[in-house]
């Protein structure tokens, strides 16, 4: 995946030390199915995910991102789950806090094929019978997606 060049310039001042960076995973539905796609990096089926480059609306990365990996047009319906990913650290020993906001959104034109490389392949899934994923915590970035609540779900606040 290529790492954005705002994440290397940051990373010439604070080395492997954890980033906080805010991501997106744009959960597009259309009749009934889910777009899904098996990441190049680890092989794992997710939604569309992404960083969101600064100043840029995070509604807008969304939708950003689905067009750079899937060739996808959608619109974003809603915001349906923020949550603080559990650091990553990567085989480079750099280390992220990831804040995802995850949003529901609908398909608008486009068939879906992999197309920056991110993806080694995208396509549709119903949303009934998905496949096992790998990564329990996209599941759940699913499943609130398709809750028909208008209200984010968030963590913490205790």
């Amino acid at each position: 995946m290529p790492t954005p060049d705002f994440v290397l310039d940051l990373r010439r001042f604070v080395g492997t030390r954890p980033l906080p960076l805010v991501g997106v995973t744009a959960v597009v539905l259309r009749e009934g199915q889910v777009l899904l796609g098996r990441r190049s990096d680890n092989g794992h089926l997710t939604p569309v995910t992404g960083i969101v480059d600064p100043g840029e609306e995070p509604a807008d990365a969304a939708v950003r991102e689905t067009l750079e990996e899937a060739d996808v047009v959608c619109r974003v319906e809603r915001l349906a789950w923020v949550h603080q990913i559990p650091r990553v650290t990567y085989p480079n020993g750099d280390q992220s806090d990831y804040l995802d906001l995850t949003f529901r959104c609908t398909w608008v034109s486009g068939d879906p094929y992999p197309a920056d490389g991110e993806m080694t392949e995208v396509g549709w899934y119903d949303v009934d019978a998905l496949p096992e994923l790998e990564l329990p915590d996209m599941r759940r970035r699913i499943e609130f997606a398709l809750r028909d609540e208008h209200v984010a779900r968030f963590e913490g606040g205790l």
